[in-house]
């Protein structure tokens, strides 16, 4: 039997309604849970990875570069005057600081008062995260260059060995940068380039795209990549635990693959993209070509768009790039009257620095879906 009756109800009065929502809990209090989204955040790694400088007091910085020379034999009263080649010789490379690169944003004052949660450290993280994000990107490009490089280094009768492209796999699919076993082949063959060249085994590193990177994962129990000891999260961490041939492996998705920075998925003869996840964060490699005189932008070359469309990978020694910073990654605040005058204060991100290869022979490329290697642009 019911325990209600529904005629002549009583005219209820909801506490948690109002006269423009339907739902009779509209008004009641909304808790805030303590955590907040930090969206779709990048490991910065690049800085740490190349040489970097502080430039003061000037627009660029220079490196200097020495060539080969020769030895032989003494014959008894000779006079010894040199080496008619005037070896070894001496090259230089200057890198030029980039303009003024910024992130902002407005926080109105009320906002402020009203929100229950962090709101100024939270857009100061995303401010931080665009900044070293762009840095990332713009040392990995010139390692690509540089890969594709001869010697700055030029003499007659001496050869300096230049930047390494190594193709991973045989066919001209893109799904071939995905193949483990393609991957180990191109970074002991990658290793033995960089001895051949002379190139210090110390500070040899990979970065790669993250589903290359567990797709390695995977092969460690058959491929013995690392060893047995080292499991769990340090395994999985993507921050250098695997190592092949000396070259520890990192994962990031701000190198420039396959067109994109850091997600691909082969293109229509190559890997599916994974269903049924959502959208992905999947941005185009934008143009960043050396701006004409007197304009405001990039001062290095670090390539068009079309140039990566092959790049899969990098393999690099620390020599390979140089960084210079003018003012390192900081953040900025505005107060006194134009916080009177705005109610609210303007957080700016700023940095200023420029990328580019230093030694070419430290540089390895990798890439896949064509025959033909990357073209060159300086």
């Amino acid at each position: 039997m019911a325990h209600q009756s529904a005629t002549n109800p009583a005219q209820v009065t909801f506490g948690g309604s109002n006269n423009l929502a339907s739902d009779n809990r509209a008004l009641y209090l909304k808790l805030f849970s303590g955590e907040m989204f930090k969206g779709f955040q990048r490991d910065a790694i690049a800085r740490d990875l190349v040489m970097k400088r502080t430039l003061k007091g000037g627009k660029s910085l220079q490196f200097i570069y020495t060539g080969r020379t020769t030895a032989e034999y003494h014959t008894p009263g000779n006079s010894i005057l040199g080496n008619t080649d005037k070896t070894p010789p001496v090259a230089e490379k200057t890198i030029t600081c980039d303009d003024l690169l910024i992130s902002s944003a407005f926080v109105y004052e009320l906002d402020e008062v009203l929100a229950h949660y962090d709101l100024r450290g939270e857009i100061s993280r995303k401010i931080g995260y665009a900044l070293a994000e762009k840095y990332d990107r713009l040392i990995f490009r010139a390692i690509a260059k540089g890969a594709r490089q001869a010697s700055p280094v030029t003499a007659a009768s001496f050869v300096e060995p230049g930047g390494t492209q190594i193709r991973v796999g045989s066919t001209v699919n893109q799904s071939d940068a995905f193949n483990p076993t393609a991957l180990i082949d191109a970074f002991y063959d990658a290793a033995a380039a960089l001895d051949e060249k002379g190139v210090s085994s110390d500070g040899r590193v990979a970065v790669l795209n993250p589903r290359q990177y567990y797709e390695l994962i995977q092969q460690v129990g058959t491929n013995g990549l690392v060893n047995r000891d080292v499991q769990g999260t340090a395994l999985q961490s993507g921050q250098g635990i695997i190592e092949i041939a000396g070259i520890k492996i990192y994962k990031s998705m701000n190198i420039p693959f396959l067109g994109k920075y850091g997600t691909a998925y082969g293109g229509t003869t190559g890997v599916t993209a994974p269903q049924n996840t959502g959208s992905f964060v999947n941005p185009s490699i934008e143009a960043a070509t050396a701006v004409a005189s007197g304009s405001f932008g990039p001062q290095q070359n670090y390539g068009a768009a079309a140039a990566f469309d092959a790049s899969c990978g990098l393999i690099f020694q620390r020599e390979a790039a140089g960084v210079v910073e003018a003012i390192g990654p900081q953040v900025q605040v505005t107060s006194g009257d134009a916080s009177i005058l705005y109610q609210g204060d303007v957080i700016v991100g700023r940095l200023a620095m420029g990328a580019d290869y230093l030694n070419p022979s430290a540089c390895v490329e990798l890439f896949a879906g064509t025959a033909t290697a990357p073209t060159a642009f300086s």
